[in-house]
């Protein structure tokens, strides 16, 4: 006995199985969020009164570099996955849903490129 309609049966639909996937790295990135927030929050609050150059080689530490990068990775990741959900969701003709997909993700994956790197200028160039 199957529980698929017979319409699904007849078109050969089902399960995609990606949907538990992709459910469960929003639900990691969300956690991994938090953390990396509150520190992030904490680091720039507390840097406010600072000058350029005690921000950036507060920045240019090891550990503060590989937090931020850790961050930037994360955060666009999350949002990678929620704007998809969004698109997949609410986007019915199928050729604006591909399309809105595919530049939603280079928009996102060049961000994070861009933040990325931006880190690693920073904490490259001091000695």
């Amino acid at each position: 006995m199957s529980l698929r309609s017979e319409l699904g049966r007849v078109r050969g639909l089902g399960s995609a199985k990606s949907g538990l996937h992709h459910w469960w790295h929003q639900r990691l990135t969300a956690m991994a969020l938090i953390p990396l927030t509150l520190w992030f929050v904490n680091g720039v609050l507390g840097h406010m009164d600072a000058s350029h150059e005690a921000l950036i080689t507060w920045m240019a530490s090891p550990f503060v570099s590989t937090m931020l990068v850790a961050f930037l990775l994360a955060l666009f990741y999350h949002a990678k996955l929620g704007l998809q959900v969004v698109i997949e969701d609410y986007v019915h003709n199928e050729f604006h849903k591909i399309a809105l997909l595919t530049i939603m993700k280079l928009l996102v994956a060049f961000a994070a490129l861009l933040g990325v790197i931006a880190v690693l200028r920073i904490s490259l160039a001091m000695p």
